[in-house]
C-alpha cells in the first residue's frame, strides 16, 4: 500500500458511490481470457483484465530439475511468476525480486492443493506466470492465467481456481482494485478459492479491516470468483469448440 503526501491522493469514491474509473463498488473490471494463446506450450492462456496483461504457459508432466526435488509418490509443482521490466511505469529491475518469489512460492502451494499430483510421481508440473502489463491485482490475474493454462493443458484438477482482489477503498469495501485504489486505499486482500466447495486455497491481507468489513470482502470476493469461474469455463469451451476468445 502507497504511503503519499495527503494532497496527492485522488478522489477514489465518488458522493454517488461511484469509484474512480466509473465502477460500482461490486463490480468486476473487463476480463478477456484466452485459453491456448502459445503452439509450443503444453497449455497456455492469455488475460486481459483491465489494464493488466498476463501470459501463463504450462509445462509437465516431465523431468524434474533439479533432480534432487524428485518425490517418488507425487509430482511437484513449481511455478515462476515475473512481472517483465517493462511491465510497470517505474523503473524496475529484470528478474525475479523478492516480491515475485514470494507470490510464486504461494501460487504454487495454492494449485498444490488442486493438483491431482499422485497420479504422475517422479515428475514436475512447471507453471510460468508473465506479467506484461501491470495495474493492480496480477497475482489474482496470474492465478487465473495459469488455472486455464493448467486445465489446457490436460493436467487433472478438482476444479479450475479463479482469484480476485477485494480492498477497503475510502472506508467502503471494494471488489477488484485498479491501481489507484491498491496505491491509495486502506486494505488489499487477494483471494484464490474452488468453487464446488467454497475452499479458500489463498488469502492474503495487506493493511486493515474490522471484523465486519472482513466478512463482507470476503463475501463479495466469492462472489467475484464465482462470477470469473463462469468467464475461465467459457474460455475453454470456446478453444476446445474452435474458437479462440471470450470476452467479458
Amino acid at each position: 500500500m502507497g504511503s503519499v503526501g495527503a494532497k496527492e491522493v485522488p478522489v477514489l469514491l465518488s458522493p454517488e458511490g461511484l469509484r474512480i474509473d466509473g465502477r460500482k463498488l461490486d463490480e468486476l473490471r473487463s476480463i478477456r481470457i484466452v485459453a491456448g494463446a502459445l503452439h509450443q506450450a503444453d497449455g497456455s492462456a492469455f488475460v486481459e483484465w483491465g489494464a493488466n496483461k498476463v501470459m501463463a504457459a504450462v509445462y509437465g508432466p516431465r523431468e524434474v530439475h533439479p533432480r534432487h526435488l524428485q518425490q517418488n509418490n507425487k509430482a511437484i509443482v513449481q511455478c515462476r511468476y515475473n512481472m517483465a521490466a517493462f511491465s510497470v511505469d517505474e523503473r524496475k529491475r529484470p528478474g525475479l525480486d523478492r516480491r515475485s518469489q514470494e507470490i510464486s512460492k504461494v501460487i504454487a502451494e495454492a494449485f498444490e492443493s488442486v493438483i491431482f499430483a499422485e497420479e504422475f510421481p517422479r515428475t514436475s508440473i512447471d507453471v510460468y506466470i508473465e506479467v506484461l502489463q501491470a495495474n493492480a491485482g496480477t497475482r489474482c490475474a496470474g492465478i487465473v492465467a495459469a488455472s486455464v493454462a493448467l486445465a489446457d493443458a490436460g493436467i487433472p484438477m478438482v476444479d479450475l481456481l479463479p482469484a480476485v482482489a477485494v480492498g477497503k477503498v475510502s472506508g467502503a469495501i471494494a471488489l477488484d482494485l485498479k491501481k489507484e485504489e491498491d496505491n491509495f486505499g486502506e486494505a488489499d486482500l487477494p483471494m484464490a478459492l474452488v468453487p464446488q466447495s467454497g475452499r479458500l486455497v489463498l488469502l492474503q491481507m495487506e493493511g486493515h479491516m474490522t471484523r465486519d468489513e472482513l466478512a463482507k470482502a470476503l463475501d463479495l470476493g466469492v462472489s467475484g470468483c464465482r462470477s470469473i469461474y463462469e468467464k475461465m469455463k467459457q474460455a475453454l469451451r470456446d478453444r476446445y469448440a474452435g474458437g479462440t476468445e471470450v470476452a467479458a
